[in-house]
């Protein structure tokens, strides 16, 4: 896989495929731009080079056209943190972007709007993917966060460029090798923690990773589906009724690799996810009919930080419970202090995760934050991505 450094991009028109879905408020305010700063370094690279700039992204998952989720926001974000103008398109193929493309001198930056409002993007479209070729003389794909995605902008677009006109911007290019490097040999004990909602997006990464760790503390909603695979009620909780037996699978494989697996001993319950809502403490064994599980308890905090303490790599990805409501913060906000006061490799993946540890002021004491959740599952499992094989070929 070719970098932008092994590009001759010299005075040429360059398309960079970025990744700025960063979170808004209902005011289109944005309310963490780490994925804006992290596509600077390919940027400024691109513009000491003299090129002419074509920037493409999505934000979130709209259905057509949606003015909440205009990359507005982005292009005035990215012109502050890069003290250069941007140029926005009000479409991605229609007239304005490409008379605006046309009109690009060296030098100059132009933002297309949201990829996804077009239907081909998702579909990974070839004419879609052609019509965003002819935008540049070569391709850079910087946007890590999507590679597991064959998408037009990611996959089907770099069909239309040979291997030495197509390349990984800086931010990718960190993005795997540090993966890649970590997981060669890893510093032990290697402590994996891993949460969120569901089993189904982890179960690969879950099972590939057993072999080369020594500890697995599980939390956020997926611990329940394996507290029900040991028998216990969980209440409404949100359980894989289906996946209760890969559970079992997991935690006997565990056993067989001497991996030690940890599972929350007490959880914060309530009937609803809501602020307001009544909320309690009971053992994991405990939940009453009627009530969920949203935030992993004192109990299971302690149990977690005895658990991390000896670890020289720790990978966190998911976090342990719904800390996007206060209420259900504590648990996931107090281990990641605890890890980030930790003499380890500390990698975040991306995510959810990493907006968990900005939100919990840590973010700067972590080793490496991914910036993208499912790729890094992907990576994890060491499955092929789509975006990166691209890279590869041609």
């Amino acid at each position: 896989m070719l970098t932008i450094q092994n590009l001759d991009i010299k005075n040429q028109s360059v398309f960079i495929r970025c990744d700025f879905n960063v979170p808004l408020d209902d005011f289109g305010n944005i309310l963490d731009d780490r994925r804006i700063e992290a596509s600077l370094p390919t940027i400024r690279y691109a513009l000491d080079h003299g090129c002419k700039i074509i920037l493409a992204s999505h934000l979130g998952r709209p259905n057509g056209f949606d003015a909440k989720l205009s990359l507005k926001p982005v292009a005035m974000r990215l012109g502050r943190l890069l003290g250069h103008e941007i140029l926005f398109a009000a479409d991605i193929i229609g007239e304005d972007a490409r008379a605006k493309a046309a009109a690009l001198h060296n030098g100059e930056i132009l933002l297309l709007e949201n990829l996804r409002f077009e239907p081909g993007e998702t579909k990974n479209d070839l004419d879609f993917a052609k019509a965003l070729a002819g935008y540049g003389d070569f391709y850079v794909n910087d946007a890590f966060g999507v590679c597991h995605r064959a998408h037009a902008s990611v996959e089907a677009i770099t069909h239309y460029f040979d291997k030495a006109h197509k390349g990984a911007g800086f931010l990718l290019q960190k993005e795997v090798e540090f993966f890649q490097n970590a997981l060669q040999n890893p510093p032990r004990p290697f402590t994996l923690i891993i949460g969120g909602s569901k089993v189904s997006t982890k179960l690969e990464a879950l099972k590939h990773m057993l072999p080369k760790i020594d500890k697995m503390l599980i939390g956020g909603g997926m611990a329940f589906t394996f507290l029900r695979a040991l028998g216990y009620e969980t209440g409404k909780s949100i359980v894989e009724e289906e996946l209760i037996p890969a559970a079992k699978e997991i935690m006997h494989e565990a056993g067989a690799h001497n991996v030690k697996l940890f599972l929350p001993v007490d959880v914060v319950i309530a009937e609803e996810m809501k602020q307001e809502a009544h909320s309690t403490v009971v053992t994991s064994q405990d939940i009453p009919e009627g009530y969920m599980g949203l935030d992993i308890g004192p109990a299971t905090v302690t149990l977690f930080e005895e658990a991390t303490k000896d670890a020289r790599m720790i990978l966190w990805n998911g976090p342990m419970g719904v800390f996007e409501i206060d209420k259900f913060a504590h648990g996931s906000f107090a281990l990641a202090r605890h890890v980030a006061s930790l003499h380890a490799t500390k990698i975040i993946g991306g995510g959810d995760t990493a907006e968990m540890v900005h939100k919990a002021g840590v973010l700067g004491k972590m080793t490496f934050v991914s910036t993208g959740g499912g790729a890094s599952l992907e990576l994890l499992a060491e499955k092929e991505l789509p975006g990166i094989k691209a890279l590869d070929e041609g």
